[in-house]
């Protein structure tokens, strides 16, 4: 089992509870009760922090970093700012952002680590996070721990990202995004180590098809260890899950990738 030494990166204070609130548990179920997710449900209790992805009302406003904390309802770490307004406000940390520093939304700003600005203005081959999809709407990719995205080229209208997966995206270039990596690189390095850690993160256990009933799994039944019995992979609904394509043709993003991921080697 590993750890993250969250004392040399976090500040160790206390989050601001003026800036939290409650969500209730729902175990991955739906409004009628049905399980929708599986594998959820139990937990540390752990209250939401609100996150700014948008940060538009704050235009040329400077902001000092307070406090770099730990959220536990995302693998990066946030960051409380202080306006000069005297608002207090959270946001995705980037990474080597240290406290004291001072950050900016704008235009058009200095491109460092941290400050956020319309992608017309960032230069090509700079690294990027929290990148909105519609102007004004906030961030909605790139947000999770250690990701960015490169600028690859500027041309009319949109800009043009290569994603950490490989895939190329245009994204209109009035879009906001902010200059870096998101924070905690290490955290792909950790490793859960045992089943308890995994039930305190709201995992609960995965179960075999090949070891449940024939009722209950297109793999299950039979005595002792038995093959799946099936010419096709399927998951437990029964859907062909080995190699078929399940992106919808007519998803709306299609016009916008220029190049596709990546695919794994077999």
């Amino acid at each position: 089992m590993t750890v993250p030494e969250y004392s040399k990166l976090l500040t160790g204070d206390k989050p601001d509870k003026r800036l939290m609130i409650s969500l209730p548990k729902n175990a991955g179920r739906n409004n009628t009760g049905r399980i929708t997710m599986r594998h959820q449900g139990a937990g540390n209790k752990r209250a939401y922090r609100l996150v700014d992805f948008v940060a538009v009302d704050k235009m040329n406003v400077p902001a000092k970093v307070e406090t770099v904390e730990y959220d536990p309802y995302r693998t990066a770490f946030i960051m409380k700012l202080v306006y000069r307004d005297g608002e207090r406000r959270y946001a995705l940390a980037p990474s080597d952002i240290k406290k004291g520093d001072v950050l900016l939304t704008a235009e058009t700003a200095p491109v460092a680590p941290g400050n956020r600005m319309k992608l017309r203005n960032i230069p090509v081959g700079q690294s990027v996070f929290n990148v909105e999809l519609n102007p004004g709407k906030g961030g909605q990719i790139i947000r999770s721990a250690g990701s960015f995205a490169k600028v690859q080229a500027q041309d009319a209208g949109y800009t043009y990202l290569k994603l950490s997966s490989g895939e190329v995206r245009k994204v209109l270039w009035d879009c906001f995004a902010t200059i870096g990596q998101v924070s905690n690189p290490d955290w792909r390095l950790v490793v859960i180590g045992k089943a308890g850690r995994a039930r305190g993160m709201n995992i609960r256990p995965t179960v075999r098809g090949s070891a449940m009933n024939p009722v209950d799994h297109p793999y299950g039944g039979g005595e002792g260890r038995q093959p799946r019995g099936t010419r096709k992979p399927k998951d437990i609904w029964g859907n062909i899950t080995g190699g078929r394509k399940t992106r919808n043709k007519k998803k709306w993003s299609n016009v916008v990738i220029v190049e596709r991921r990546n695919k794994k080697k077999k």
